[in-house]
């Protein structure tokens, strides 16, 4: 049997507030990733996304699907 997830990872609101724009931090983001890997967690796929945010601001996000295969 298998589970799935679907996880949309962004970064905080305040790199959009002052600078326009926020990026994901990749090494905060392989922590993620990595924190999940050993819940037993797999990513079959992730999409990259900018969201809009307080209608001027951007922020970018990735839309990840992960699977774990249950015993």
């Amino acid at each position: 049997m298998k589970s799935y997830k679907v996880v949309v990872y962004k970064e905080s609101l305040w790199g959009s507030l002052l600078l326009g724009a926020s990026r994901v931090d990749p090494v905060r983001f392989s922590e993620f990733l990595n924190a999940n890997a050993q819940d037993g967690w797999e990513v079959k796929t992730m999409e990259k996304d900018m969201r809009r945010e307080l209608l001027f601001f951007k922020r970018e996000a990735y839309v990840v699907i992960m699977e774990k295969h249950n015993a």
